[in-house]
């Protein structure tokens, strides 16, 4: 089955060759998204509150550009680069995913830049 790749025209230019999702039939993968701005350049250092509301702000404008929504997650996959915010990020999290909760996973690892402290990449069905 052909995918059709998703990428928002208000992000910026990505730091590797990958889309920022694809959509293959009534799926909707959003690749790991970070705390980037232009160029690569990190946003809200050292805040992991912040970084998880950048992070999932983007998601969700990719799933709206596929035509889909925050509530159509079936799964995320979350990487804290210090289990230390796992708190934080939680807060966050919860007002993205007021009602029903996605299956998740949420590990601990080194990210593409030091100042990244959190990275989600989700899977979503429509309809």
């Amino acid at each position: 089955m052909p995918f059709e790749p998703i990428n928002p025209p208000q992000f910026p230019t990505p730091i590797a060759p990958y889309s920022a999702g694809a959509k293959a039939g009534n799926t909707v993968y959003v690749s790991g998204v970070l705390a980037l701005g232009e160029g690569g350049t990190v946003l809200h250092v050292g805040d992991a509150a912040a970084q998880t509301r950048h992070v999932l702000d983007v998601i969700k404008v990719t799933l709206e550009a596929a035509g889909a929504s925050l509530e159509d997650v079936a799964m995320n996959h979350i990487f804290l680069k210090d289990l230390a915010d796992y708190a934080a990020f939680n807060v966050v999290y919860a007002d993205y995913f007021p009602g029903a909760k996605p299956a998740r996973y949420c590990i601990r690892a080194d990210l593409v830049k030091p100042d990244c402290l959190v990275e989600i990449a989700s899977v979503a069905h429509i309809g």
